[in-house]
């Protein structure tokens, strides 16, 4: 409304006193003109935040600062890096770093190894001859670390009735 009066009466008041009377900018009249927005394009820091934070989300805070940046540009928000930086230092805003795989092996040593007496002899003839410790780790509600190389049928039976691939 304001920028159609300043354009009615360009001629007669001029340009500059328009729109310092009616409190608006010269280059918002001139984008009028152009048949662009009038409005900012900008978002304001609130909105910027309530951006980052729903992209944080929906991405599961796999993204930091710099990959904020270019996501917030390809969905069409202007934004900069050092804003962006800003919002997310000041809102502690982290990316999730993923877990580094660690060896928890070291089978290059000079340690003494222990000899193999059970010589791939997996058929015991009684139960507690032979024992050996399990050093995988499986996820369950139970515990256990040892079992009698007698009972790893019943063990193994257990496990297999909560299997996922059957």
């Amino acid at each position: 409304m304001k920028y159609a009066w300043i354009d009615a009466h360009r001629r007669t008041y001029g340009l500059t006193e328009s729109c310092a009377v009616l409190e608006v900018s010269m280059s918002g009249y001139q984008a009028w003109r152009r048949g662009g927005s009038p409005n900012r394009k900008r978002l304001t820091d609130a909105q910027m935040l309530t951006l980052i934070r729903a992209i944080h989300a929906e991405l599961k805070g796999s993204y930091g600062s710099p990959r904020m940046v270019l996501e917030l540009r390809g969905r069409g928000f202007p934004a900069s890096k050092e804003r962006v930086e800003r919002l997310m230092r000041e809102n502690d805003i982290r990316a999730r770093h993923k877990r580094r795989f660690k060896a928890t092996t070291d089978s290059k040593h000079a340690l003494p190894v222990a000899p193999n007496l059970l010589d791939r002899n997996f058929t015991p003839a009684a139960p507690n001859h032979v024992w050996t410790a399990d050093m995988t780790y499986i996820w369950t509600d139970e515990v256990g670390s040892t079992c009698p190389w007698f009972s790893i049928c019943s063990t193994g039976k257990s496990l297999a009735g909560r299997s996922s691939r059957e």
